[in-house]
């Protein structure tokens, strides 16, 4: 028995597919879902989930959303995501240096906002190199 795992952005379907594992990356750490998993819906943080449709994983990058388990079915509906696969390793690589140095010059910064944005803009960059293969 395997679970029906399907990711949604605004804009496409990124993954619809059976898998016999799947780890998101939950607000409040690493989320396993294998079959039988009690029902669940839980916010999804900007990170790495990985999928298991054999006995591969499979990187894919989301942008922070919702994820619903019940009945071996995931649903997960984000704001966006990228297999790994789909992404320029070398160009996500030069983007994580960027927001890095970014989110280090604003650091000392008074202006939350600014704070925020770099946080968040880091946390995409990073999540879309780890996807790529990339080791931060």
């Amino acid at each position: 028995m395997s679970l029906t795992v399907r990711v949604v952005s605004p804009d496409k379907i990124v993954w619809d597919s059976d898998a016999e594992e799947v780890i998101l990356p939950s607000t409040t750490g690493q989320l396993g879902i294998l079959t039988g998993h009690a029902p669940l819906l839980s916010a999804l943080d900007i990170g790495v989930m990985r999928v298991r449709p054999g006995k591969d994983w499979i990187p894919i990058a989301l942008m922070g959303g919702f994820a619903e388990v019940e009945n071996d079915e995931v649903t997960i509906l984000v704001n966006g995501a990228e297999q790994g696969e789909m992404i320029d390793k070398e160009a996500a690589r030069e983007a994580f240096s960027q927001a890095q140095e970014r989110l280090n010059q604003v650091e000392t910064s008074d202006n939350r906002q600014e704070k925020i944005q770099a946080t968040q803009a880091f946390k995409r960059a990073r999540a879309r190199f780890q996807a790529a293969g990339g080791m931060v």
